[in-house]
């Protein structure tokens, strides 16, 4: 039963997401959406931030689930945004809120994730030096986050995935002209069209 009750706080407190900015939501709105009364919102969350963190991290378990393992890196972005579209109205409302912060360490975590995993994936321990692939990881995280963060500040209306795509090609390109050879399915720019 407390985790029915909980489930159904959760469920009602994205419906309000979904029609309102966080700010004017309240735990009595929540309460009274959920047919419960505040000692039990209580009972099950300490306040409205811990409400937000849980709502976060479980669609964040639930992308990172979806995705065992990363092909590309334009896929490393598609979970990304995979991630944020999943409830694009309660993703912009609680970005645009005081708890962006909350949001973006989350978002942190699944670029983190996405891009160590295609690393991991495509290359071997021997193929890249440890101190290399941090560089590469770090770099790659940070475009992935900075792309998703800056569709997100600019409300969520283009597909990122688009012009990411492009610079993965540019990537590739660039990687081909340093490192030469013909690894086009590995490099660091590769796109999951050209794994074929």
């Amino acid at each position: 039963m407390a985790n029915f009750t909980k489930d159904a706080i959760k469920a009602s407190f994205r419906r309000l997401l979904e029609e309102q900015p966080l700010n004017r939501i309240t735990v009595k709105a929540v309460a009274e959406e959920c047919g419960i009364n505040r000692n039990s919102f209580y009972y099950h969350f300490q306040d409205m931030p811990a409400l937000v963190e849980e709502l976060i991290r479980d669609d964040c378990d639930s992308i990172l689930a979806d995705y065992p393992s990363i092909d590309s890196m334009e896929q490393c972005l598609t979970v990304a945004v995979d991630f944020a579209r999943r409830h694009r109205r309660t993703a912009l409302h609680i970005y645009n809120s005081i708890n962006r912060d909350l949001y973006e360490h989350y978002l942190w975590h699944i670029c983190e994730y996405v891009v160590t995993s295609y690393f991991s994936k495509t290359f071997s321990e021997t193929e890249l030096a440890t101190e290399d692939r941090e560089i590469l990881i770090h770099y790659y995280k940070c475009l992935c986050f900075g792309q998703l963060s800056d569709w997100m500040r600019g409300g969520m209306r283009d597909d990122p995935c688009a012009s990411f795509h492009r610079l993965c090609l540019l990537r590739k390109r660039q990687f081909e002209a340093h490192f030469g050879g013909d690894r086009e399915a590995d490099g660091p720019g590769a796109c999951a069209d050209q794994k074929k």
